[in-house]
């Protein structure tokens, strides 16, 4: 006899408390495993797969693509204890033996386990290969219900799914689209993605591939209202004074990572009383140091020193100057927390928007160490990788805007940190050197901080000592 259960959206951890349903990776129907991934989520932290604890037959889904859910909310049920599936022919005995073991309770096998949490952090048990139940047909007998409860159907999901014929744009195989933007783009858009020839490597569907078609759309939608049955309609002169029909505004849910940074910036600016200041400096001795570290290394001597790493110590050597700037303010208790380590957060703007990621202990770092994280925690960030850990836990963060080609910013805190370091372009300009006026490279900085931890005299000093290290980076040399 099968037992019907029902599985819930698990805690995601980091104090998330809902997740918006990216794409699921089973139907009803389906025949899953213990700890198998059935649904992709995106949080306010990242995206991920959530695995199901049940083995069984899929019998419900609940909760539609783009749709949110909190934390506890029903996401499927699983008939569990199911030894067969109506099938025509009648299933040989090494396919009912294997959906027997598929349909086998966490319960009734301690040694396989359910994990009833996020991918890579389960227990790892191997995943059965998924076997759609065909629906019988007439004369065959059926099999005992899965559950009293109703089915959901779903309708497949278009970038995962091949068109009717098994073939799209005259390729075999699923639509060839690997952002989640993309997809979610189309479907606000009710674009096929079947339907669309990509113009990236192998026929990647791109943004851009999306954006044109929504503009054919538009445009016939435009022209259709232009023409009816009889032919084309002259449309009538407006009259004087009558006012043109004002155009729909577009609505964009403030949810997913854009929400999060939403909360947290407008968090930040109520209860976080900040002030900036800023400095130019000379940063020509900085650069040549670089290209010095990075020539010494050799060919094989790994990967270069970048110029964000280099900032990224000195910014951890100032916070060792300057233990103010890498603390907290715990309003309830009304005191300032000084935290022992520096957990060094970066903004990296990605297709899902701005994330900062934090590279653990900086403070136990060196440049080529702290470089490699960064580079690493970049690729995870492009990517869609990043777990919830990474995206939490910073105490100061360094902020280089000069990658979108602007000289200068006032940061927002990231809340509940102290401070953050702005970065602008580094660029050639005049400047006076020994004397003398000549083209070196210059660069802004700019420190935001939290004015409750300390005043103008502890930011001011924070500032000149990283600008100093910027200038010459002999100087940095003295506390290593």
């Amino acid at each position: 006899m099968a037992q019907v259960l029902e599985f819930k959206l698990p805690d995601l951890g980091e104090g998330l408390t809902e997740a918006e349903i990216v794409r699921w990776l089973v139907e009803v129907g389906d025949v899953v495993a213990i700890d198998q991934p059935v649904v992709e989520v995106e949080t306010a932290k990242a995206m991920v797969e959530v695995p199901c604890p049940y083995g069984g037959v899929v019998t419900a889904r609940f909760g539609e693509e783009g749709s949110e859910l909190p934390v506890g909310a029903p996401l499927l049920t699983v008939a569990v204890g199911a030894t067969e599936a109506p099938a025509s022919p009648a299933p040989s005995t090494s396919s009912a033996s294997s959906a027997s073991s598929a349909g086998t309770p966490a319960a009734e096998e301690p040694s396989a386990g359910s994990g009833n949490v996020l991918v890579g952090y389960g227990t790892g048990a191997p995943a059965a290969r998924r076997r759609r139940i065909r629906p019988e047909r007439v004369g065959t007998s059926a099999a005992p219900a899965p559950a009293p409860a109703p089915v959901v159907e779903h309708e497949p999901v278009p970038v995962a799914v091949p068109a009717a014929a098994g073939e799209v744009n005259g390729r075999q195989g699923p639509v060839a689209v690997v952002s989640p933007l993309v997809r979610r783009l189309a479907r606000q858009h009710e674009i096929d993605l079947r339907r669309l020839a990509g113009s990236g490597p192998d026929g990647l569907i791109l943004r851009a591939d999306v954006d044109s078609a929504i503009r054919r759309a538009e445009e016939a939608a435009r022209a259709q209202t232009r023409t009816t049955a009889d032919g084309p309609v002259v449309a009538e002169a407006p009259t004087a004074g009558a006012a043109a029909p004002a155009a729909a505004a577009e609505r964009i849910p403030l949810r997913g990572v854009r929400g999060a940074v939403a909360d947290k910036l407008s968090r930040s600016r109520s209860e976080i009383p900040d002030a900036t200041c800023w400095v130019d400096a000379d940063a020509t001795e900085l650069m040549a140091a670089r290209a010095a570290m990075n020539a010494a290394s050799g060919p094989s001597g790994g990967a270069n020193v970048s110029v964000l790493a280099l900032l990224a110590r000195i910014c951890t050597a100032a916070l060792a100057r300057y233990p103010e700037l890498n603390s907290t303010v715990d309003t309830a208790a009304r005191e300032i927390v000084r935290l022992p380590g520096v957990h060094l957060g970066f903004a990296a703007q990605t297709e899902r928007g701005l994330v900062v990621p934090v590279v653990r202990d900086a403070h136990t770092r060196n440049a080529e160490s702290i470089g490699a994280e960064i580079a690493r925690l970049t690729e995870l960030a492009r990517t869609g990788k990043l777990s919830p850990a990474q995206l939490t836990g910073g105490t100061f963060t360094l902020n280089n805007y000069g990658v979108f080609g602007v000289d200068g910013s006032t940061p927002i805190i990231n809340h509940p940190e102290a401070a953050m370091l702005g970065v602008g372009r580094i660029m050639p300009k005049p400047w006076v050197h020994n004397g003398e006026l000549a083209v070196r490279q210059v660069v802004q900085l700019s420190l935001t901080f939290d004015h409750r931890v300390c005043d103008g005299g502890t930011a001011g000093g924070f500032l000149r000592y990283v600008a100093d290290c910027v200038e010459q980076p002999a100087v940095l040399l003295r506390t290593l």
